[in-house]
């Protein structure tokens, strides 16, 4: 059976970042914003959950990361490209390391866009979405 936008029950969950690894926090993450966890999954349609991310600056990289890594960007001009480390972008914004990782595990199309929306990460234990009263989840319970 095929969901659809109106038969799609979305919960609000709560991972907790702290000591996981980025890559591994990313993949599992995105399977949950996707929706691949339910048993009524399809392809074309919004049918995740909403996903918060706390404790965003306590996450690891394994190896060489934090220094070999790099993010590369272009600003559109002759000679624009920039280029940060993992570790020079992880000191301006550890949000936005964790958003870049899931970012880049969901599809690159509308949908994809739509779907990254449902997406709120927080440096530290307090966010803002306690009115929706997100179920904590241990990422270890999830394959």
């Amino acid at each position: 059976i095929s969901a659809n936008k109106a038969t799609v029950n979305k919960e609000w969950l709560l991972v907790d970042a702290e000591g996981e690894t980025l890559g591994r926090l990313a993949s599992k993450v995105a399977k949950l914003i996707r929706g691949k966890h339910k048993p009524n999954f399809t392809p074309h349609v919004d049918c995740g959950d909403n996903i918060v991310v706390i404790n965003a600056e306590k996450i690891t990289l394994s190896g060489n990361k934090w220094t070999d890594k790099k993010y590369i960007r272009h600003t559109g001009y002759p000679s624009g490209q920039k280029e940060l480390s993992a570790k020079e972008l992880f000191d301006r914004s550890p949000t936005r390391l964790v958003e870049k990782a899931i970012k880049g595990m969901l599809p690159k199309n509308r949908l994809g866009n739509a779907i990254y929306k449902n997406l709120y990460v927080y440096v530290g234990d307090q966010h803002k979405q306690e009115a929706q009263k997100p179920k904590p989840i241990k990422l270890s319970e999830i394959k």
